[in-house]
């Protein structure tokens, strides 16, 4: 019997030890995962301002992704980490659904709009920065006050509101890019590989980017419809149902 309950103390002693230790390591995901809104608020913040100060100065678009491009690449690039974020367990969400938000942005920044100089002045490619910058600070500055335990109502409202409108003007901003660059990428036959090659490999990008438009069609109302699910279970309390396929 002696045995047995210091035993018992000892798996105690463990399991308090181990809990603790839980604690502690939630404690510094939070703190991290705060600093990192924050962090990222303040970014889009910043290039939300520049954008306004560009036009008011100009008075055009003409220029404007130019004048911005660095610091919209390196807050884009950098949400690479809500991938790692996600794979290591900080954050409970799909790492594919996340990747593959993350990596179209990081596509529409890098081998797009600044791989394609032509068409960096395009009507389009203004519409997503702004539905992208006004999306961005309401987004993470709802992770913020959240992580916080703090959520001002119209920050909440605003998350569950805005996408409805720009959603679907992001899409349609990325979509009308991506299109005027067909006929740049189609005549210089950029990140294209033809045969004859050493690898014995073609690749066309020209076609690759058809492909991505046409991928929008099946991924865009998934999306759309979760966050419509979501927008009345949050704002309005009703209990979602998922149907089984």
């Amino acid at each position: 019997m002696a045995s047995s309950e210091e035993d018992g103390g000892g798996n105690g002693a463990v399991e308090e030890k181990e809990s603790g230790k839980r604690r502690r390591l939630g404690a510094l995901a939070t703190a991290w995962l705060i600093f990192y809104n924050v962090a990222m608020t303040a970014g889009w913040l910043v290039l939300g301002i520049a954008m306004v100060r560009f036009y008011i100065q100009k008075g055009t678009h003409r220029g404007l992704f130019r004048s911005v491009q660095k610091t919209l690449k390196f807050f884009q690039t950098f949400a690479l980490l809500e991938v790692v974020h996600c794979a290591v367990g900080v954050v409970r969400t799909s790492v594919l659904v996340t990747g593959v938000q993350v990596s179209s942005r990081i596509f529409m920044v890098w081998f797009i709009a600044h791989s394609i100089k032509q068409i960096q002045n395009e009507e389009s490619v203004i519409l997503f920065l702004v539905v992208w910058t006004v999306t961005e600070i309401t987004r993470y500055s709802f992770y913020t006050f959240n992580l916080l335990n703090h959520l001002p109502y119209f920050i909440k409202w605003a998350r569950y509101n805005f996408f409805i409108i720009l959603y679907p003007a992001g899409v349609a901003g990325e979509l009308l890019t991506i299109y005027a660059a067909l006929p740049y990428v189609k005549k210089t036959g950029m990140f294209s590989l033809r045969l004859p090659n050493k690898y014995n490999v073609s690749f066309d990008y020209y076609y690759f980017l058809i492909v991505v438009m046409f991928s929008y069609v099946p991924l865009f109302p998934q999306l759309y419809f979760h966050m419509l699910r979501q927008r009345r279970k949050v704002l309005h309390g009703e209990v979602i149902v998922e149907k089984d396929d």
